[in-house]
């Protein structure tokens, strides 16, 4: 890459910055100018050419308007590679012709030297020629020029006599000084003392320039020079790089460092000796002695860029990835000094990364590329190794242990790879093993107490295979580390240096390998760190007369140890580097002036400044100079001066150590009589305005009055209105060109003349400005003004490239330039810069501001992961600029500060087991949440490690956890993580589950309906179970038509004989009404085993059915009248006949199916059950349990209730439950088996493997499971007898209420079914885990129970027709 160099160049040159960049594809050159890209496209002046160097046309540089001069960088960027940067580049554009001093004529004797002075910029040095009598002077080793320009004459002889004058040639016309006469005098006749006419003075030279010491002296005879270098004498012959000049003036070309020294100049002529000596410093630009070297690596690696560089002053060392300062982290490290390590390499860290080194007379660039390798697979990969552990952890290190991966169990030829990182940061490190087979490694240089995870990958030929699973383990807390550092001191050695000392730690706990010393300076955060080998170190290049705070942390083989106290010392005062600020004069009256200015800025004044230096003289020629030295007042009072004359003032500020550089002179005039500052200035006399396309002239005349004193004038601007900017200029000034304007726009301008007492009355005046294509406008525009005004009257620009450097979650730096300031950018005024800044979350925010007089603000207290915008004003006295253009910088993420909100847990509807735990984000998420981790645990005090762990994803704010333990208490903890780490937890949340609610499918056992095993272990193959599936169906559904074809048929054939019954019936008994004290006659029983089951008797209904009789079913035979049996008694017989066969086949069917189930163990599910009188129940089955509804206690156990289909509702009493009996034991009822089996078929969700209970009106069954409303009031009728079903002595048992089959309008007991305790959860999951073949035998229960309420209707009717 070919780079630019420092340039310096004349208003009006053309100007080429060279940089070219090579690379396939080609690259894209930008530029950038004092850190800010150029954009070229719309630039007219500045182009981008081929190559990619830069061509400015016509520069333009003027006292208030310097676009071109600043520091200039390539960037050259290739879209799949990378960015580099180039060297930064100063374009330095000399001044305007100006001269610091003029020669004078004088006279010589023949044979002595002489000098004429004529000192102008530096910048300008080049472009000065000297003249002899106008025509132009060459130069040679006795006739030559200094560096500022003055011209030195040796061994004069009668043709160097002449008038003299120097020209500055900077472009435009060439600008003379005054003529100077030299007149040459014969020798003298007697001695004349040695004098110095111009003694060496300290020097500063950069490597590669040239040194002048002129020694320059007059006397009588001719003297002898010599010259010594540090006190010994040197011979000037030895050497081509040293010359000695005609006169005695010593010449060094292409300086080195070993150059520096003191010289000394010993000047001799026979009667006396005089000697003078200066010191020469040397510095060298920065110089890389390594550059970084192109590096291949893959992820997770470990790389280490080398830089070392040189340079006086010691450079200071940055580095850049693609164009962007990289800031040192964990993983981005500086070591020795100047390289760069990148630990845990990730595809994101590949580019070109560049050291860059900088001091203050250079700096230089070197480049390497990162290129992060993909893994090659030609073959079979390995897969991931087994059993990995951590079998020994300590403090600083862990060791792993692991298996051979399945797929190779020798692992002869298998390598590994360890990677691992920090607990929630996504940057791995590796570690490999040592030779193949190996199968342990110990990760050394961890933190303790610190989580770190580890995967393993193994490696074959092919490339790397499959990871394990992630490991995590923490490391132990540090017990053998160094103690402090006893003793330690620091002592200042100079203004830059400070010394420390220390001794070795009392309690090292093993041998001390090294120590590292931390300092930083007092007040900032930007620690620093050094490695010492001893016990003592001295760190240069620090900044005078400043305090510096000082650690040592010894380190042995475990890692740092305990850090020792801060040692607070200060560098040694030296004179200000810098001159006082803001100089300013005031003219109080004809024979006073009074001088105000400002300190020099703070990093410059090296010490305690004890005084100031005021320094003053008529501004005319040759005039004696006046001293005063005052205290530390900021302003002197300068009294007993001439009426009407102009005087030159310039001030220095005094240290202990001496005096500090001066202001440059600035003059003002006395009055020529005191005039009058009681009152304000009039009305200027008159204002004029001239137009241009960007600027406006104005011009003006003072006020009439002239014996009022007027101090300035105050010229306000702005469009449509005077008050948006103010320049101030002196009284003296006539006329000002106001800049910067808006083409075709209207401003309106006003005049006003002050004082110390204020401003008098304005004069205002309108112009509009011309617009863009308005030719007319003329280059220059110069009014014949006699006085060239001193104050700077060009308005404050705002700030530019104001950029946003994010440091922390809750710091960023703000740096920006300012174009009024010179371009090294010093401040050297009382100026401030305000800083404001606001972030748009909230919308209503509030700026917030703070003042600074550095070029650059550190913003702290900001909130993590959150968008700012900032922008930057400058004041100046009275005088501020608008607000910048605004910066941008969203601060880094932090782990989450506060849990996650709002965590509520409820139940899953319809299983209880099952419950959703829900959340809301953490308020303070410091960045984005990438991920939840629940905790739950049934005890609060356990150990965190303990509880159980569910991870969920960021984007999820519900999680539903399952296979929860029934009536038991649970506690829930919740934790956010982002890219940062993990957030606090939240409180502990308690749940208990619900009860168990009885599932009637529990009652029996599960059904191994597919190939899995069963819950006693012994497989069950698919032909077995699709076999017992098909047998079971074709049972049922051959009994369910045969059950329906006999039951419509016995329905038939009795409908014209109950016509004809009925009809007897009420001619014979048409008023009869039966008898309490009749016989009962019990009908046939719809339940087998009747003789364990009972009618239970219920009252009446408070509403009837209308169409329904109200007689209660007679108990006996005599409350029946006798009729003619003769008419039915074959019917009867068919219809006991159609009975039978349909129980018999219900029987054969039941019994058939108990033959496969009943060998099988029971299972219960004990989920709560909810109370059927509970109408939010009957019509929103579906809710979730709530703990305020009913629950079973004592035994498992369950009800079948079962409803008439009618109007009738059932009384709200409740029945006793029966205690626990075996489920396949030899007395079981059938039918409670049978109500087990249709209960389970209420299942809601096959897909779930713990079914619940809860009943589904929609079900077939439901006129078993939803009764009516019940009435108010109902009761039981204590005149029928009531025996509990299948119930056992002594046992109190629970009620429910019921309804039953075979009366109207009255209740049936229920039948409880008891069953033993339930197994344990793992075993009812296993019983149960194939709901797919449950829900199979539900349906197939479904439909025989609808065959089965077929066949009780018919029965009812039949026996409801008997009665009657």
């Amino acid at each position: 890459m070919v780079e630019p160099v420092d340039t310096l160049s004349v208003r009006g040159a053309f100007i080429i910055l060279n940089c070219s960049a090579y690379c396939e594809p080609s690259p894209k050159i930008e530029w950038k100018k004092d850190g800010t890209f150029l954009n070229l496209v719309s630039d007219d002046r500045r182009q981008l050419l081929p190559d990619g160097s830069l061509l400015i046309n016509g520069v333009v540089h003027s006292k208030h308007n310097k676009p071109d001069e600043g520091y200039y960088q390539c960037v050259a960027t290739v879209e799949s590679l990378g960015t580099i940067v180039s060297r930064t580049a100063k374009l330095t554009v000399a001044g305007l012709p100006r001269f610091t001093s003029q020669p004078e004529s004088t006279s010589v004797y023949r044979g002595n030297s002489v000098i004429l002075n004529c000192e102008v910029n530096a910048d300008l040095v080049p472009f000065v020629r000297w003249e002899q009598d106008r025509q132009p002077l060459f130069l040679d080793d006795r006739v030559f020029t200094l560096p500022s320009g003055t011209l030195i004459i040796s061994n004069v002889t009668d043709g160097d006599g002449g008038l003299y004058r120097c020209v500055i040639e900077s472009g435009g016309s060439p600008k003379y000084s005054d003529e100077a006469e030299l007149k040459v005098l014969p020798d003298p006749e007697v001695p004349l003392n040695l004098v110095f006419l111009r003694q060496p003075s300290p020097l500063t030279k950069v490597t590669g320039q040239s040194a002048v010491f002129p020694c320059v002296t007059a006397g009588f005879p001719t003297p002898v020079i010599r010259w010594m270098k540090n006190k010994e004498e040197f011979t000037i012959e030895s050497s081509e790089r040293f010359l000695l000049l005609a006169g005695g003036s010593l010449e060094i070309s292409d300086i080195t460092e070993d150059d520096a020294g003191t010289y000394a100049c010993i000047v001799y002529n026979g009667n006396e000796t005089i000697e003078a000596q200066a010191d020469l410093t040397v510095q060298a630009p920065p110089e890389f002695l390594k550059q970084p070297a192109n590096i291949y690596a893959h992820e997770s690696m470990d790389i280490v860029f080398e830089c070392e560089v040189t340079g006086k002053p010691t450079p200071t060392v940055k580095w850049n990835k693609n164009g962007d300062m990289v800031i040192p982290s964990d993983y981005f490290k500086i070591v020795k000094e100047h390289n760069l390590q990148v630990l845990g390499l990730v595809k994101s860290d590949e580019g070109f990364y560049q050291c860059i080194a900088e001091n203050d007379v250079g700096n230089a660039q070197a480049g390497a590329q990162l290129i992060i390798l993909e893994h090659a697979t030609t073959g079979p990969l390995p897969s991931a190794p087994r059993d990995v552990v951590a079998s020994l952890v300590s403090t600083r290190f862990i060791k792993l242990t692991w298996r051979t991966p399945a797929s190779d169990p020798h692992g002869d030829n298998l390598t590994y790879t360890v990677f691992y990182t920090k607990e929630g940061i996504n940057r791995e490190r590796v570690e490999n093993t040592n030779r193949p087979g190996e199968m342990q490694v110990t990760i050394q240089n961890l933190m303790p107490e610190t989580v770190y995870v580890f995967r393993v990958v193994a490696q074959n030929k092919h490339g790397p295979g499959e990871s394990s699973v992630p490991l995590k383990v923490a490391t132990q807390p540090e017990v053998q580390l160094p103690g402090p550092a006893p003793n330690i001191r620091a002592y200042a050695n100079s203004p830059t240096s400070i010394t420390v000392t220390w001794d070795t730690p009392l309690s090292g706990n093993g041998e001390i390998q090294n120590y590292k010393l931390y300092y930083m300076e007092k007040g900032t955060d930007n620690e620093q760190d050094v490695d010492v080998g001893g016990h003592s170190y001295t760190i240069n290049g620090l900044k005078k007369y400043t305090e510096y705070s000082f650690r040592v942390v010894a380190y042995n083989k475990h890692g740092p140890g305990v850090s020792t106290q801060d040692v607070v010392v200060q560098t040694l005062s030296d004179v200000p580097s810098a001159a006082p600020q803001n100089l300013s004069l005031e003219v109080r009256n004809s024979k006073s002036i009074m001088i105000h200015w400002q300190p020099p800025p703070a990093g410059t004044q090296n010490g305690q400044i004890t005084g100031y230096k005021i320094r003053y003289r008529k501004a005319s020629r040759k005039s004696e100079v006046t001293e005063s030295i005052g205290g530390t007042q900021l302003f002197q009072l300068i009294e007993g001066l001439e009426r009407g004359t102009e005087y030159s003032f310039r001030v220095s500020a005094l240290t202990s150590n001496g005096t500090g550089p001066a202001t440059d002179w600035i003059s003002a005039e006395t009055f020529e009589s005191d005039l009058d500052e009681t009152r304000v200035p009039e009305v200027p006399s008159s204002l004029h305005v001239r137009p241009l396309v960007t600027s406006i002239v104005v011009s003006w005349t003072p006020p009439e009055n002239q014996n009022i004193v007027v101090r300035g004038y105050a010229i306000g601007y702005g469009i449509g209105s005077p008050h948006a900017q103010t320049i101030k200029v002196d009284y003296k000034q006539r006329y000002y060109t106001i800049e910067n304007l808006d083409p075709s726009s209207h401003y309106v301008i006003t005049l006003k003349a002050f004082n110390n007492v204020g401003e008098g009355i304005p004069l205002y005046e309108s112009a509009v400005t011309r617009p863009h294509t308005d030719t007319s406008e003329v280059d220059l525009f110069v009014i014949n003004a006699p006085y060239t005004p001193v104050p700077d009257p060009s308005p404050m620009m705002p700030p530019v490239g104001v950029q946003a450097s994010i440091l922390s979650h809750d710091t960023i730096r703000i740096t920006w330039a300012d174009n009024s300031l010179p371009k090294n950018q010093k401040i050297t005024d009382a100026r401030y810069y305000t800083v404001r800044w606001k972030t748009n979350i909230p919308a209503n925010t509030k700026y917030k501001t703070a003042n600074t007089t550095t070029l650059s603000y550190l913003v702290t207290s900001l909130k993590p992961n959150t968008l700012y915008e900032f922008s930057v004003m400058v004041t100046k006295g009275r005088r501020s600029s608008t607000w910048s253009m605004t910066a941008h910088g969203t601060t880094f993420e932090l782990v989450p500060t506060s849990p996650p909100k709002d965590v509520t847990v409820v139940s899953k509807e319809g299983k209880p087991r099952t419950i959703i735990v829900n959340w809301q984000p953490p308020s303070e998420a410091n960045g984005k949440i990438t991920g939840y981790i629940i905790y739950y645990s049934t005890d609060v005090n356990a150990e965190i490690h303990d509880w159980v762990i569910e991870p969920v994803v960021g984007n999820r704010l519900t999680h539903q956890i399952q296979e929860l333990t029934l009536d038991t208490p649970y506690y829930f903890k919740i934790q956010a993580r982002n890219s940062k780490g993990m957030g606090p937890m939240s409180e502990a949340v308690q749940f208990r589950t619900p009860k168990g609610k009885v599932s009637l499918l529990s009652s029996f056992p599960s059904l191994p309906l597919t190939g899995s095993n069963s819950p006693h272990g012994s497989p069950t193959s698919p032909l077995d179970s699709n076999m017992l599936l098909v047998i079971i169906v074709s049972v049922g559904v051959i009994t369910i038509v045969i059950v329906v074809i006999v039951a419509v048929f016995c329905t038939r054939r009795t409908t014209s004989h109950q016509k004809k019954k009925r009809a007897a019936c009420k001619s014979v008994n048409g008023s009869h009404k039966y008898k309490g004290n009749s016989k009962d006659v019990k009908p046939p029983d719809l339940w087998i085993h009747h003789e364990r089951l009972e009618l239970k008797p219920i009252d009446k209904s408070p509403d009837p059915n209308p169409i329904m009789t109200d007689t209660p079913i007679p108990r006996n035979s005599q409350d029946i009248t006798p009729v003619d049996n003769s008419m039915d008694s074959n019917i009867h017989q068919r219809r006991e006949g159609c009975s039978a066969f349909l129980y018999v086949c219900m029987l054969v069917c039941m019994l058939s199916i108990f033959s496969v189930l009943c060998p099988f163990t029971a299972v219960i599910s004990a989920h709560p059950i909810h109370s059927l009188d509970n109408p939010h129940h009957h019509f929103h089955s579906g809710s979730l349990a709530s703990p305020t509804r009913s629950y079973l206690h004592h035994q498992p156990h369950f009800y079948f209730p079962v409803v008439e289909s009618v109007r009738n509702t059932p009384s709200t009493d409740t029945m006793p439950a029966s205690s626990s009996q075996t489920c396949c034991a030899d007395h079981q009822d059938p039918e409670s088996a049978t109500a087990s089996y249709l209960a389970n078929a209420q299942e809601e969700d096959s897909g779930q493997s713990l079914p619940t209970a809860h009943v589904r009106p929609s079900h077939p069954l439901k006129s078993f499971a939803v009764p009516a409303v019940p009435p108010t009031g109902s009761t039981y009728d204590p005149a029928l007898p009531s025996t509990p079903l299948l119930t056992q002595q002594g046992e109190r048992v629970h009620s429910v209420k019921t309804a039953s089959i075979g009366t109207l309008g009255r209740t049936r007991p229920p039948m409880p079914v008891v069953v033993p305790s339930a197994p344990d959860v793992q075993e009812t999951t296993r019983m149960l885990e194939d709901s797919e073949s449950v829900s199979v035998f539900t349906a197939f229960l479904a439909a025989l129970t609808t065959a089965w309420q077929i066949s009780l209707d018919a029965r009812r009717e039949h026996y409801s027709n008997a009665n009657h």
